[in-house]
C-alpha cells in the first residue's frame, strides 16, 4: 500500500493530486523551484523539496533530482501529474529503480507511444516521407512532447524548410528532442478523444469520449464530454482502436488516445500515456476520480471488468493569464482576488496574493460543469464565468464565455478552426459604459477623509480611466441631495459597492481598487493622473517587450541599418512555455536593436527601433 507520495509536478495538477491523496490517508510530498517556494501546491502538500533553481530544466525537469528528493523524503510513490516528466520513460525507470511506485504506466509503454512516429507505425500509419504541391496543406509536429509547441501549418511549399527549422529549434529547446515529421493537415475537423484506464491483469476500459475542438495554438480552450453528435458506430470505432492502442504496448494506468475527426472520418493524432489535463469532465460524467483509480492500478488491484455507466454531460474551461485580443500574449503579475461561485468545481494552483511568474505555463485554474445535458451544463458553466471574478493579470475570461455562448458551440457545430473564424468578434471590447462611474463614486468614498459637499455651488468633479484602450472622463458633483451624475441616480456609493439608477433599472457595481488598477464587475480600469508624464512617451516605431521572457532567436542577418517590412519577424521572445514573436510594426529601417541573444527582459523593456519609411 502507498503510504507517501511525491508529485512531481506544480500548480493545478499538483495541487488535485493532493487533494485525492488527502482523502484516502496518504500523505504527500512537494518539490518546488525557487520561484515556486511559496506556490499553493507547496503550502497544501506535507512536506516540500527545494529543487535549486527557477526555469523547468533546472527543476522540474530533473529527473535526477526528483528521484533523489523521493528518497529524502520517505515517499514509496511518485505521480507525475501531466507535462515535464510525465511521459519520460527514463525517469520512470529511474522511479522503479529506486524501488518505488511508478503511478503511470511501464516505461515500455510510454517509450512506445512517445514519439508520434513509433505510435503510428504500431497503427499501421506511415508519416509523409516527401511533400508535394497535392499534399498541401501539411502539418509539421515535434515527435516527442506535446501542449502544440514544435508545431507549424505549412500551406506553401516555399514555408516548409524554415517551418521545419522553426519546429526543430522549439521542439529541442521545450523537450530535448529535435525530431519531427510531416502529415496532411486536416482541416475543419474536430478533435476527439477516448479516456481508457487499464490494469495490470488484462482489463482495458475505454471511459467516454471527449472534444476538445476549441483550441488556441494547438492547446485546447474548452473541454466536454461526451463528444456530441457521434454516432453509435463511431463511438465504437474509436473505442476499438483506443483499446488496440492500449493492448499493443500492454498499458496499465490512465492514458488518452486522440482523433481529428473530419466528414465522419477518425484521423489517429497520438496516444498520451498520462493523465489529461482535461480529466475532470470525465470524472463528472462516470463518477470517478481517476487519480485514485490510478493509485489502485500502481498498488496492483484490479479492474471490474466493466466501467461504471455514464451520466450527464460535462464542460470544463481554462482560465488563462493570457490577452487573447494580442496573439494571447501570456500575462504576468499578482493575482490579487480569485472567487468562483458555488456549484462548479474549481481545479486551481492560484489563491490569492500568489505572483503568476514567467517560467511555467500561464493556466491559472479549470471550471467544470455537470449537469443532466449538454445545454444545461454549458448555461452552468457560461453563468459561473460570469460570477467569477478575477483582479490581476489578464485573462481569457470573457472569450470563454462568450465562446461557450456562442451559436455555433451551443449547436455543436464547432471545430480545431473555431478561433481562426471568430476570435475577432469574440475578443471586441464591450465594456460597460458606467463601470468608469462606478470606480469614481467608489474612489471618491474610499479617499474622502470630510465629503465633498460645499456650501456654493462648485464645478464638477472630473476622473479620468483607461477602460479596454480608450480613456474616459467621468463627471460628477456633490449637492445637499447627495451625488449626481447626468442621467444617473446615484442610490448607494462606498468603497467597495455602487447602486445606480439607469433609466429606471437599479444596477450593482462591485469594486476593488490596487494602486492604479480598478475592478468593476467584469471590468478591468486604470485610473489615470491629470496630467500624462512626458517621460513615458515612446519614439514611433519603438518595439517593447509584451511579457518578461528570454530572447531565444533573433532573424537572420539582422543588424542596425536593416530594411524591414511591417509584419516582418525580428525576434523571438521565450515565456512561459512557448515562443513569441516580435514583429516590425511599420515598414522602415532598423535604427536600433537593444537586445542579444539569451538576454532576459522584463516587461515594457525598449527591444528594438524601426524607423518607418
Amino acid at each position: 500500500m502507498i503510504t507517501t507520495l511525491l508529485v512531481a509536478n506544480r500548480g493545478e495538477i499538483a495541487c488535485r493530486i493532493v487533494r485525492t491523496c488527502r482523502e484516502l490517508g496518504i500523505r504527500t510530498v512537494a518539490v518546488h523551484s525557487d520561484a515556486d517556494e511559496n506556490a499553493l501546491h507547496a503550502r497544501v502538500a506535507d512536506t516540500t523539496v527545494r529543487l535549486p533553481g527557477a526555469s523547468p530544466v533546472d527543476t522540474y525537469l530533473r529527473g535526477d533530482l526528483i528521484a533523489k528528493a523521493a528518497l529524502a523524503a520517505g515517499a514509496d510513490a511518485v505521480h507525475p501529474g501531466y507535462g515535464f516528466l510525465s511521459e519520460n520513460a527514463d525517469f520512470a525507470r529511474a522511479v522503479l529503480g529506486a524501488g518505488l511506485h511508478w503511478i503511470g504506466p511501464p516505461p515500455e509503454a510510454i517509450e512506445a507511444m512517445a514519439s508520434k512516429t513509433r505510435a503510428k507505425k504500431l497503427l499501421g500509419i506511415e508519416p509523409l516521407e516527401r511533400v508535394t504541391e497535392a499534399d498541401l496543406p501539411v502539418l509539421v509536429k515535434a515527435a516527442a512532447g506535446g501542449g502544440g509547441r514544435g508545431m507549424r501549418v505549412v500551406r506553401r511549399l516555399d514555408e516548409l524548410d524554415a517551418a521545419l527549422e522553426g519546429a526543430r529549434a522549439e521542439a529541442a529547446s521545450a523537450f530535448g528532442d529535435g525530431e519531427v515529421f510531416v502529415e496532411p493537415y486536416v482541416e475543419g475537423g474536430r478533435h476527439v478523444e477516448v479516456q481508457i484506464l487499464a490494469d495490470t491483469h488484462g482489463t482495458v476500459w475505454p471511459l467516454g469520449t471527449r472534444d476538445c475542438s476549441l483550441q488556441r495554438r494547438h492547446q485546447k480552450v474548452v473541454e466536454e464530454a461526451p463528444a456530441p453528435g457521434l454516432s453509435e458506430e463511431l463511438t465504437q470505432q474509436l473505442y476499438d482502436t483506443a483499446v488496440r492502442a492500449a493492448r499493443a504496448v500492454d498499458y496499465a494506468g490512465a492514458g488518452t488516445v486522440e482523433f481529428l475527426i473530419a466528414d465522419g472520418t477518425p484521423h489517429f493524432l497520438e496516444m498520451n500515456t498520462r493523465l489529461q489535463v482535461e480529466h475532470p469532465v470525465t470524472e463528472a460524467v462516470f463518477a470517478l476520480d481517476l487519480v485514485a483509480l490510478q493509485l489502485r492500478v500502481a498498488e496492483g488491484a484490479p479492474l471490474p471488468p466493466n466501467p461504471p455507466r455514464p451520466s450527464g454531460h460535462a464542460v470544463e474551461a481554462r482560465l488563462y493569464a493570457e490577452d487573447p485580443a494580442h496573439d494571447w500574449t501570456p500575462q504576468t503579475g499578482i493575482l490579487h482576488h480569485l472567487s468562483v461561485p458555488a456549484g462548479v468545481r474549481l481545479d486551481t494552483g492560484y489563491e490569492a496574493g500568489d505572483t503568476i511568474g514567467v517560467h511555467y505555463d500561464p493556466m491559472l485554474a479549470k471550471l467544470i460543469a455537470h449537469a443532466p445535458t449538454r445545454a444545461e451544463a454549458i448555461r452552468k458553466l457560461a453563468g459561473a464565468l460570469e460570477k467569477t471574478h478575477l483582479h490581476g493579470p489578464v485573462t481569457n475570461r470573457d472569450l470563454l464565455l462568450r465562446s461557450l455562448r456562442h451559436p455555433e458551440f451551443t449547436a455543436a457545430r464547432m471545430n480545431t478552426a473555431f478561433y481562426d473564424r471568430h476570435l475577432p468578434g469574440l475578443t471586441e471590447p464591450a465594456p460597460d459604459p458606467h463601470a468608469p462611474l462606478a470606480a469614481a463614486l467608489a474612489d471618491t468614498h474610499g479617499r474622502s477623509r470630510f465629503g465633498g459637499w460645499r456650501n456654493v455651488p462648485s464645478q464638477p468633479h472630473t476622473k479620468r480611466y483607461a477602460m479596454a484602450g480608450e480613456e474616459h472622463e467621468v463627471r460628477y458633483r456633490h449637492t445637499r441631495a447627495g451625488l449626481e451624475a447626468d442621467g444617473v441616480r446615484v442610490i448607494h456609493a462606498d468603497a467597495r459597492l455602487v447602486v445606480l439608477e439607469v433609466a429606471g433599472v437599479r444596477r450593482k457595481f462591485e469594486v476593488a481598487r490596487y494602486g492604479d488598477q480598478v475592478y468593476v464587475n467584469g471590468d478591468a480600469l486604470t485610473a489615470l493622473p491629470r496630467f500624462p508624464d512626458p517621460t513615458t512617451q515612446l519614439a514611433p516605431g519603438s518595439l517593447v517587450a509584451p511579457m518578461p521572457g528570454t530572447v531565444v532567436r533573433v532573424a537572420e542577418g539582422l543588424t542596425e541599418g536593416a530594411a524591414v517590412q511591417a509584419g516582418q519577424p525580428l525576434l523571438w521572445l521565450e515565456a512561459m512555455k512557448m515562443e513569441h514573436r516580435i514583429t516590425a510594426p511599420v515598414t522602415g529601417t532598423l535604427s536600433a536593436l537593444h537586445v542579444t541573444l539569451g538576454q532576459q527582459v522584463s516587461v515594457g523593456s525598449l527591444l528594438a527601433v524601426v524607423q518607418p519609411t
